[in-house]
């Protein structure tokens, strides 16, 4: 492996990072309005094929059409939703621009082949829940990615994006991005007209559930490293509500996603003694009304809340929380439709189920709150501050064209873009081709004549940075007497370097210990939160020993980074926010009430990208339906 590799220079309009379902939208839909006036580049980490959340399959369209059918429900009616889901701190602009859209995206995946379940006697798409259609999705993102590969003018796939590249003349501009090829090492050098990042939320952030023979395995990816937000924070974009990562509850090891049970066949959950706690349990309604106010009354109930009595049943001896499946599969198509749902997307559920005995039929399965992640389309909002629709976004929301982060050029889509969660899978390709389409606009209107300016010196400082835990490693592994065991031993103790799995276990011990992880029970203060700070920037100078062996830990080593980026934004943010906010993702001791009066806000976070400090302030939340 040469210490010294290649250089390749990709030039191009505009450039898509990241190769999820919001990538995939944001170049087809940029592929079409380019009208052949603009080279299109996407580049992905991983296959395109299946990369992503929803690379192993998904089981719904989880956000469905928005039809003119009377019983249907309407855009807005979604927006009232997302605003209760996260008690009233929500982009009502970017939420509706979304749902609007949805009905578009569903005829296109219907016209793409995949298969959508309908209604025997209506023909009409099949609806479990309010929102969702459920599918045969196994090949749900392989049918996505043949559609964005037809789109696309170039895809370099095996290519980690680690920093962007801001322009040299002109102020707060993205000028493109810089990465290595995992496979290959090539440095490459993305320059470009636009950039779209519509990379992935953050696992791993806090320290996971499932340990020693289960290690690796969570509800969200793995691989998803938080470059959606890294990359922006880097090139100084704005974050908001970071503060309110999320927690899930789903089945126990295996991680399997509880809505099909639930919706589809409507199956209950208990704590341990029987009790069921949907709707909440008297008691707690009336507690969370006193700390909560109207959402504690909101129907549907929050996931918020619900989540939290499921937390609050396992601390208070009363779980873990058990789903009734046994009384409801009754019949053997039951149990198929159950088993293929989870072969379908989430294959480690059949298995755990199958290697402990269980049969579903005959015996309940244990539930449990993960791990917390970072994200912004699911049922969580974290994410970057974007421009919003010209239509309907008020002044205070709307610098630039719709999705466009706070650095000039750069937009996002998918998890990038907060305040707007309950997207999933189906909203994030939504909302990757609102921004394609804008992006595209953009650069055929605005940003017709730019072209980015990059020296050959701020290149090859990039390269340096990007390739020095390797020559750190290298030049230091003479010091160890067991250097070629450290692949293997993760704990093998170095003075002077640090390996990729020593830094991200540090970080997750951070995160769980004082930042309201799963070992405290989702609690923090501001104590914690301080400390927790300035744990992480103790951490981020440690960073200068990182040492690499090889391609791949070269690629964790600047995943950790990423996560420890968004981690410090997850941070500050935190221990801005002086309420509890959000119940059941975490609560601040030292403020456990919502503060309506003083706190209906939006947390911002934004880092300098010349000098690394950081600041943090709030923005109003402008309610635009009724």
């Amino acid at each position: 492996m040469s210490l010294n590799p290649p250089t390749k220079v990709v030039d191009t309009d505009i450039l898509v990072v990241g190769g999820g379902m919001a990538g995939c939208g944001a170049v087809f839909e940029a592929k079409y309005w380019c009208r052949g006036r603009c080279k299109v580049t996407l580049v992905e980490k991983a296959k395109l094929e299946k990369s992503g959340a929803v690379g192993m399959g998904l089981s719904a369209v989880n956000l469905g059409a928005f039809t003119e059918e009377p019983d249907d429900p309407k855009p807005e009616d979604f927006v009232y939703y997302v605003r209760n889901e996260f008690f009233g701190i929500v982009r009502e602009d970017l939420v509706y621009d979304i749902a609007r859209h949805m009905t578009s995206t569903v005829k296109l995946l219907d016209s793409w082949g995949l298969p959508i379940w309908r209604d025997p006697k209506t023909g009409k798409y099949l609806r479990t829940g309010r929102w969702q259609h459920p599918i045969h999705g196994e090949s749900y993102k392989a049918i996505v990615a043949e559609a964005c590969a037809k789109s696309a003018d170039e895809i370099y796939e095996r290519v980690f994006v680690t920093h962007p590249l801001l322009d040299e003349t002109v102020p707060n501009r993205i000028a493109g991005v810089v990465g290595f090829g995992v496979r290959d090492g090539t440095f490459y050098v993305f320059r470009a007209k636009a950039v779209i990042v519509a990379a992935g939320g953050a696992s791993l952030v806090y320290r996971p559930r499932s340990t020693g023979e289960g290690l690796g395995r969570t509800w969200y990816p793995t691989w998803a490293s938080g470059s959606a937000y890294a990359i922006p924070i880097m090139a100084g974009a704005e974050t908001t509500s970071m503060e309110a990562r999320l927690i899930v509850v789903r089945f126990k090891d295996g991680y399997g996603p509880v809505g099909f049970p639930y919706l589809l066949f409507r199956m209950r959950s208990t704590d341990v003694y029987g009790r069921q706690w949907e709707p909440l349990p008297d008691e707690a309604r009336e507690e969370f009304k006193k700390l909560y106010g109207k959402y504690a009354e909101a129907k549907p109930t929050p996931t918020l809340l619900r989540v939290l009595v499921t937390e609050r049943n396992l601390r208070d001896g009363r779980g873990p929380d058990i789903m009734q499946t046994q009384e409801r599969l009754k019949t053997d198509e039951d149990i198929h439709l159950l088993f293929e749902d989870y072969l379908d997307m989430t294959p480690t559920q059949a298995f755990l189920w199958a290697g402990q005995n269980i049969h579903p039929e005959k015996r309940p399965s244990e539930l449990v709150p993960t791990e917390p992640y970072v994200q912004g389309s699911h049922a969580s909002p974290s994410g970057m501050w974007a421009s919003g629709p010209a239509d309907i976004a008020p002044s205070e929301y709307k610098w630039g064209p719709n999705r466009m982060l706070t650095v000039e050029g750069l937009f996002g889509a998918g998890d990038t873009v907060g305040a707007s969660g309950h997207k999933f899978s189906s909203g994030s390709l939504t909302e990757g081709r609102i921004a394609g389409k804008s992006a595209a606009r953009y650069v055929l209107t605005q940003a017709k004549d730019y072209k980015p300016t990059i020296s050959n010196d701020t290149i090859e400082r990039m390269k340096e940075t990007v390739f020095r835990p390797l020559e750190w490693y290298h030049k230091n592994k003479p010091l160890t007497t067991t250097p070629e065991t450290y692949t293997t031993n993760w704990f093998e103790i170095h003075p002077n370097y640090l390996n990729w799995y020593q830094l991200l276990v540090r970080l997750q011990k951070i995160m769980d210990e004082y930042a309201a992880g799963w070992g405290m029970f989702y609690l923090t203060n501001d104590y914690m939160l301080n400390r927790a700070w300035e744990l992480l920037g103790m951490l981020e100078e440690d960073f200068r020993f990182a040492g690499a062996a090889s391609l791949h830990e070269l690629l964790r080593v600047w995943e950790f980074y990423h996560r420890l980026l968004v981690a410090r934004a997850v941070v500050i943010s935190m221990m801005h926010r002086k309420e509890t906010r959000f119940p059941g993702y975490y609560i601040n001791a030292d403020h456990p009430a919502l503060d309506e009066q003083n706190w209906h806000v939006f947390v911002n976070a934004r880092r300098d990208p010349k000098t690394g400090n950081w600041e943090v302030y709030t923005r109003p939340v402008i309610h635009i339906f009724p």
